[in-house]
C-alpha cells in the first residue's frame, strides 16, 4: 500500500513540475531546479519540450528583426508557437508524454543529455 501511495505522490510531483515548466521562462527555470533534486522522468520530458519552445520563441524574436519577410515569419511563427505551447500544457496536465507536433521529436533529440 505504501509503494502505491509513494508512486502516486511521485507522479503528482512530476505532473506539477511539468506544468510549471510551461508557465513562462521563469517557470521553466523553477521546474529545472525543482527537478534537479527529484529526477522525475515525466517532468524531465516536459522540461525538454518547454525548453525547445523557449528557444524556438527566441529564434522567432531574432528572425522578427528582419524587415518584412522576418515580420511575416514571426507572425505565423507566434501562432504556431502558441498552438505548440497549448498542446504541451495539455499533455502535461493530462499526464501524457507525447511529443509536440512539428518539433517535439527534435527537442527530445537536441536535449537528450539534459
Amino acid at each position: 500500500m505504501a509503494s502505491i501511495h509513494n508512486k502516486t505522490v511521485t507522479e503528482n510531483e512530476g505532473k506539477t513540475i511539468a506544468i510549471i515548466a510551461y508557465i513562462t521562462l521563469i517557470g521553466l527555470i523553477i521546474a529545472f531546479v525543482m527537478n534537479s533534486e527529484k529526477k522525475n522522468e515525466f517532468a524531465r520530458y516536459h522540461i525538454k519540450q518547454s525548453l525547445g519552445l523557449a528557444l524556438t520563441g527566441l529564434t522567432l524574436l531574432i528572425i522578427g528583426l528582419i524587415p518584412i519577410l522576418g515580420w511575416l515569419i514571426n507572425i505565423v511563427g507566434i501562432f504556431v508557437l502558441l498552438y505548440l505551447w497549448i498542446m504541451g500544457l495539455i499533455n502535461a496536465i493530462n499526464g501524457n508524454e507525447k511529443p509536440l507536433p512539428i518539433l517535439g521529436h527534435k527537442y527530445l533529440e537536441w536535449f537528450k543529455n539534459l
